[in-house]
């Protein structure tokens, strides 16, 4: 993972820059983050640094570059009690994940506000591009992961189901797009209190 990170830093640095602005803007600073599924810990320490929000990293193996707070769990059960973050940050987790729902139920119940980036196919050419991503992710990580990549559409029904408020919906363009020509949206969702 580090060796393949290394390869991409420089896609990765721009992406992430960009992805802390937007979360900024929406949040503020000085808030506390979960970053869940925080892979090489890249994004959580711009976070950290420029925007000053307290950002503690939860994944399932411990790949990080940079020094946050860390834990690691095993893939469903999140370790934190209701409502202990600001928001949750899921940033291209969810199409790695066992149990993608599920996931995304623990982290609705210890996050105020869910921050979710993801890869979103809106047509046939996109939806092979993950398929491309898909099958060289588990063949180079040695991976037997689900294919888990839904439209807007579906997102929207997903959210509706999961009682979450769409808050925010955009497309993000990364400097990359080139590599992997899919739509890119960020979610920011809040809790429906019933």
């Amino acid at each position: 993972m580090r060796a393949f990170y290394k390869f991409f830093k420089n896609f990765y640095q721009k992406a992430h820059e960009l992805q802390a602005k937007e979360i900024a803007s929406f949040l503020g600073q000085n808030k506390k983050i979960l970053d869940l599924g925080c892979g090489s810990a890249n994004l959580s320490q711009i976070l950290a640094s420029r925007y000053k929000f307290s950002v503690f990293g939860l994944d399932i193996q411990d790949k990080r570059i940079h020094q946050i707070p860390f834990q690691t769990f095993n893939g469903e059960n999140i370790p934190f009690p209701e409502n202990f973050f600001d928001a949750v940050l899921i940033s291209f987790v969810l199409h790695h994940a066992k149990n993608p729902l599920s996931l995304l139920k623990e982290a609705k119940r210890v996050g105020k506000i869910l921050i979710l980036f993801e890869d979103v196919p809106e047509n046939f050419l996109q939806k092979v591009f993950c398929w491309i991503h898909f099958l060289s992710w588990n063949l180079f990580f040695g991976k037997t992961e689900k294919f888990f990549f839904l439209n807007t559409k579906e997102w929207r029904e997903i959210f509706k189901n999961l009682s979450l408020e769409l808050a925010v919906e955009k497309e993000i363009k990364f400097k990359y797009h080139f590599l992997h020509p899919v739509k890119k949206k960020m979610f920011i969702l809040r809790k429906i209190e019933s």
